[in-house]
């Protein structure tokens, strides 16, 4: 299946496509690019792809750590 990139940089998705992953106006696109296969991937964003996104972000986010890092410094520091 081939498409066309406008000159406003937007690209059809074919009816048949749209259609067998229920594609409608409106409907959130996310947008990956593989540099290695020189390619773009567009997934939709539906509540099962943001569900097997969970769990890629889990463990301590950056304030944690900066705080359980100044809590053992602090201990350090008083121990001296």
């Amino acid at each position: 299946m081939e498409t066309t990139l406008t000159t406003k940089g937007q690209v059809v998705i074919p009816a048949a496509v749209r259609q067998r992953l229920g594609i409608k106006a409106g409907t959130s696109l996310h947008v990956e690019v593989d540099e290695a296969d020189s390619r773009i991937i567009l997934r939709p964003v539906t509540r099962r792809y943001i569900h097997s996104l969970s769990g890629r972000f889990k463990g301590k986010g950056l304030l944690e750590e900066l705080v359980a890092e100044r809590k053992k410094e602090k201990v350090r520091d008083e121990r001296r």
